[in-house]
């Protein structure tokens, strides 16, 4: 069994899927692996690995002999002098002298320099290796605008770069019962007003208007939550620094999508023509009012809420 938990955030499991039977390739996948760690996962484990082999062959001194300067069944000296041949260091203080010792010697400088190249490569490759800093709402919300339910959310790239030819996908994923009984899980894609931006600096809003083609026609909260209604977002694009490919993605569950609700507004113009983007209030968000068409108005408490108005 492989147990993978799915998350929005860090700390927190929203729901976790067991795998079992899957064909494990453990030695194949283990640099995908390690490029997956987290930097402090890394570091910490090729310190340990650093310390095992030092130990390892530190053992094999004092089992076989034959280092010059010290002490008989010292493994502490012998641990030293191995930092010393693996790193390359050598003082010249303790050195070998029988046959035994030079291999060990030899086996070790040879293992030393797999090891360096191996732990260079990988940090590198982390280093190199282009991230996205994209972050979204934590809600996304449904309300009527100009008379027309619409789904939205907001995205931004909290880097001082810029994401060219950003794409954005959003798929929703719901319960359904067939005919037979059985359970089935579909994926839907949501048909948005903008799906590619030239550039995504700060701030971009997604919009699905809730149409006749639309997954969410027909749907009220109490559906939403009966058929465990998600939304899968993707943002994928080219980061003009490194000019190589970048993406990002997340999950709203069904307590995470607010009928009735909206974000507040983080874009103003000042007197002088310019534009304040306040990120502060990129998540807060605040209800609308119900009417005939769009009987729904959230009342809940989410982080960083407003009231209506303000």
């Amino acid at each position: 069994m492989k147990r993978r938990i799915v998350t929005r955030r860090p700390d927190r499991a929203d729901y976790a899927i067991s795998v079992v039977g899957e064909t494990r390739r453990p030695l194949r996948d283990f640099y995908h692996a390690l490029m997956r760690l987290s930097w402090t996962t890394t570091l910490l484990m090729i310190g340990a690995t650093y310390l095992l082999v030092n130990a390892v062959f530190a053992a094999g001194f004092v089992a076989t002999g034959g280092l010059a300067n010290v002490r008989q069944g010292s493994f502490v000296e012998a641990f030293f002098f191995s930092v010393q041949t693996l790193g390359t260091i050598g003082y010249g203080a303790i050195y070998p002298v029988s046959t035994a010792a030079n291999v060990l010697v030899v086996v070790e400088s040879l293992f030393g320099l797999i090891l360096t190249a191996l732990a260079t490569g990988l940090v590198f490759a982390k280093f190199s290796r282009p991230t996205a800093r994209v972050v979204f709402t934590g809600y996304a919300v449904i309300f009527p605008m100009n008379g027309v339910p619409t789904m939205m959310l907001r995205i931004s790239n909290q880097r001082g770069n810029q994401i060219v030819g950003a794409q954005i996908r959003v798929v929703l994923s719901r319960t359904e019962r067939l005919d037979d009984g059985s359970v089935f899980y579909r994926n839907l894609d949501l048909k948005l007003s903008r799906e590619y931006a030239l550039s995504l600096s700060r701030s971009w809003t997604v919009l699905h208007a809730i149409d006749e083609k639309s997954p969410f026609f027909g749907r009220t909260p109490e559906s939403t939550v009966a058929e465990e209604i998600e939304l899968q977002v993707s943002v994928l694009g080219l980061d003009d620094t490194f000019m190589q490919t970048v993406h990002a993605s997340h999950h709203y569950f069904t307590h995470e999508i607010l009928w009735g609700a909206k974000y507040a507004d983080i874009l103003t113009e000042t007197s002088d023509g310019n534009f304040i983007l306040d990120m502060r209030n990129f998540d807060v968000v605040q209800p609308t009012k119900a009417t005939e068409a769009f009987p729904y108005t959230w009342s809940g408490v989410a982080p960083r809420s407003v009231p209506a108005g303000k």
